[in-house]
């Protein structure tokens, strides 16, 4: 798709403030803002924005404004497919951020982004069906997601059901190519170390009740519970988990990460749950983040999504400063460029982006290291990172318990057949 709007590389040192232009590169984002995910989606999209305003302040894109345009797909495919749409095909974005959730980012690859080469770059979308599609060829390389697939995080938790002892888990999943395939790497992990898993039952999004599914997942009469859902289906579902006496022996999934799950279901249920997500490396890249976050916001940053979302649109800005153009297949082409070794050392923030303004313009080449540590794409669009095990207090404050680097992940996963 071509450009829509004129402008060149921005100078080094002394380029003009993006406000000061009087051209816009749109950067489209659909993320789930109501909905089951409205408790973790609000926040996402805040760390897109930042990337964009940290993007701006350090000289906009090519020379022009580049202007977040946020829309909500409500966790509904369709939604999300006629969103993108919008923000593709009317209002000309050549980046798409999203979606969070993999039933949603799948028909938006398939039906929008691809189809026009536009560069999509998901912060949240885990499931291993876009490892397939790309090995396929059905991505034609316009797809990049910044944490890494949710097969790796089956595994780990089984490690977990089993260090704890338990032998007959029970599964409750959302009904999706995500909560599916990550039921199935857990009982894949959990049986390969001995254990069992009594029943897989999927449940549907935004239900008053999910009374029937607790039910039959009790019947197998199971010693504990891994539940994969999003933070208001997740409590409902786990109140009547714990109201028909279910154990409390809890294992959570990433999306469960958030304090309107805890205080929903209430926290003296949860304090020998144990969960996982995607952790970020120790570093300057990190801190960075952080402290930006923490200015911006009033608060450290906490939850899942917030730094694969700003590293996704970090990527996608980047990797167009460096194509030297707005055009998604050349966006694409450069992504891999800016991410892993060889260049200048690039971390997050208005200072960060404005070096990295000044090596592109000299003919440099720069390596983005990001919220979440180096990032480094293989060639299906996936990256491989650690993970943060996490767990509840006392006082309903979510804590973090320990974190598995890569090295101990595919110890696991070599040792497990993963």
């Amino acid at each position: 798709m071509a450009a829509l709007a004129a402008g060149g590389v921005s100078l080094p040192g002394g380029a003009a403030r993006a406000q000061d232009q009087d051209c816009q590169h749109p950067i489209g984002a659909v993320l789930s803002l109501s909905g089951s995910m409205a408790a973790i989606g609000s926040a996402i999209g805040d760390a897109g924005e930042l990337a964009v305003e940290h993007m701006n302040a350090a000289g906009g894109l090519l020379g022009c404004e580049a202007d977040y345009r946020l829309r909500d797909d409500q966790g509904q495919p369709s939604v999300g497919v006629d969103a993108a749409q919008s923000l593709v095909e009317v209002e000309g974005a050549e980046i798409l951020l999203g979606a969070i959730q993999s039933g949603v980012s799948m028909p938006i690859l398939s039906s929008v982004t691809v189809p026009n080469e536009v560069t999509q770059i998901s912060c949240c979308s885990s499931a291993p069906s876009f490892t397939e599609l790309a090995r396929e060829g059905g991505t034609d390389g316009y797809w990049f997601r910044t944490l890494p697939t949710v097969r790796p995080q089956g595994f780990v938790m089984a490690d977990l059901a089993n260090e704890r002892g338990y032998e007959r888990t029970a599964v409750i999943y959302v009904n999706s190519d995500y909560g599916l395939s990550l039921a199935r790497a857990f009982e894949e992990g959990i049986e390969a170390q001995g254990g069992s898993v009594t029943d897989m039952v999927p449940y549907n999004q935004e239900q008053a009740s999910y009374r029937a599914e607790v039910s039959q997942a009790l019947r197998g009469d199971p010693d504990s519970l891994f539940l994969v859902a999003f933070p208001a289906d997740g409590a409902t579902a786990m109140r009547e988990w714990i109201s028909l006496g279910g154990p409390q022996n809890l294992l959570l999934s990433n999306a469960l990460r958030a304090e309107e799950f805890v205080s929903a279901v209430g926290a003296q249920y949860l304090t020998d749950a144990v969960g996982i997500d995607n952790a970020q490396v120790e570093g300057p890249s990190v801190e960075a983040f952080n402290q930006s976050w923490e200015e911006r916001y009033g608060e450290p940053p906490a939850g899942p999504g917030l730094h694969t979302m700003y590293d996704a649109a970090a990527v996608g800005l980047l990797a167009a400063q460096a194509a030297g153009e707005y055009d998604g297949t050349a966006i694409r082409d450069a992504v891999r460029e800016i991410t892993g070794p060889g260049g200048e050392v690039i971390h997050p923030g208005p200072e960060g982006f404005a070096r990295a303004h000044e090596v592109l313009a000299e003919g440099g080449d720069i390596s983005y290291v990001g919220a979440t540590g180096p990032i480094v794409f293989d060639e299906f669009g996936d990256v491989t990172g650690p993970y943060l095990i996490w767990g509840v207090g006392e006082d309903g404050a979510l804590t973090e318990v320990e974190t598995w680097q890569v090295e101990r992940v595919n110890e696991l996963m070599a040792a497990t057949g993963g």
